[in-house]
């Protein structure tokens, strides 16, 4: 398979390779779209099991970030790295050096943030090497770390989703089940656990599943977490969790959650609607994460960070509205609101 015929390219201004053999480095850079501004997006390190596989999820991720940070209000286009390799055995500080030459490399094309396998720490190893780096702010209200505002971002969408849904204004008895207990799932089940509902939690990492319980939380397996009688199912692990097999074993009227690409394809979207299950589309939802690293960028105050967090509540729900109105499914919705708004510079300039 090649870049060009990837199922995930999407017309994607930038795809680049590295491998450096002195420190094991293997990765890829990819940038979807900067008609509204610089690429910015996660670094994600992950054993991927092949090369296809690592390539298909920066294109879906870089693409998905485009959409993101349109539909949040951001001057910022949308961009991904992929570093291929296990975090917990394969961290090395030749090998986030070797990343930030890969990032120098690209003269400011990609700016990265941390993601899923790497952390602050990780970053300022990177940022000695390049000054395309966000999120590494000591003096930032969680030093740097932007998952305590994902998290805060898909708690405001979940009330959003449950008062359009339920007209429910109390999370208070509400039963949530989240799948993935890692930075982001932990950070909202103590949230949701602070306002009263009663949350169900799943982790292949039993840390994870341990820390989450000693919050509050009741542990289940992580099959069964899709098939709860709940109120709502917030995925917030891996991508692809939404599938042909398991959209039709859901139970919960309400899916909100922090993972990326939560659909394994477009058509689980309107299976979800045919089903009467409200979508909350994942890279709205779960958009804290980037807003944070934009404010640190810009130095602006938490105060304003938390406010715009905020405000993923409301473009749910015209979301929402759009959808029902149109008789549509809410990520074919999403995607249309975002298109409008990063692809219209492209369209004066061809005018």
């Amino acid at each position: 398979m090649t870049v060009f015929n990837s199922p995930s390219f999407d017309r994607h201004e930038l795809v680049a390779f590295k491998e450096d053999h002195a420190s094991g480095l293997r990765a890829i850079i990819a940038v979807h779209n900067t008609n509204l501004g610089p690429a910015i997006g996660g670094c994600r390190m992950y054993p991927y099991t092949s090369d296809e596989q690592a390539l298909d999820d920066v294109l879906r991720l870089s693409r998905g970030m485009s959409y993101k940070s349109a539909l949040a209000g951001l001057p910022l286009g949308g961009g991904k790295a992929v570093i291929i390799g296990d975090p917990a055995t394969q961290k090395n500080r030749l090998l986030f050096r070797a990343m930030g030459d890969f990032i120098e490399g690209l003269n400011g094309q990609y700016i990265t943030a941390e993601d899923s396998g790497t952390g602050v720490a990780d970053l300022k190893i990177i940022n000695e090497r390049t000054r395309y780096v966000s999120g590494v702010m000591d003096g930032s209200q969680f030093g740097g770390d932007p998952s305590p505002y994902t998290a805060q971002g898909v708690y405001c969408g979940i009330k959003a989703a449950l008062a359009y849904r339920q007209n429910v204004t109390s999370l208070k008895g509400v039963r949530v089940a989240v799948q993935g207990a890692g930075a982001v799932g932990r950070h909202l089940t103590q949230l949701l656990i602070n306002d009263g509902a009663v949350v169900f939690v799943a982790d292949i990492n039993p840390n994870n599943l341990k820390l989450a319980q000693d919050l509050g939380a009741e542990s289940v397996s992580p099959e069964a977490i899709f098939s709860l009688a709940v109120d709502v199912l917030a995925p917030c692990a891996m991508g692809g969790v939404i599938d042909e097999q398991r959209v039709g074993q859901i139970k919960a009227g309400i899916i909100a959650g922090a993972a990326n690409n939560q659909l394994a394809n477009a058509i689980q979207g309107e299976q979800l609607r045919q089903q009467g299950i409200l979508y909350a589309p994942d890279f709205v939802i779960n958009a804290g994460g980037i807003i944070d690293v934009y404010h640190q960028r810009i130095e602006g105050s938490s105060d304003n960070t938390a406010a715009h967090v905020e405000s993923i509540g409301e473009t749910l729900q015209k979301i929402f509205r759009r959808a029902d109105k149109l008789s549509k499914n809410t990520a074919t919705v999403a995607e249309e609101l975002a298109e409008e708004i990063f692809l219209r510079p492209m369209k004066t300039a061809a005018a």
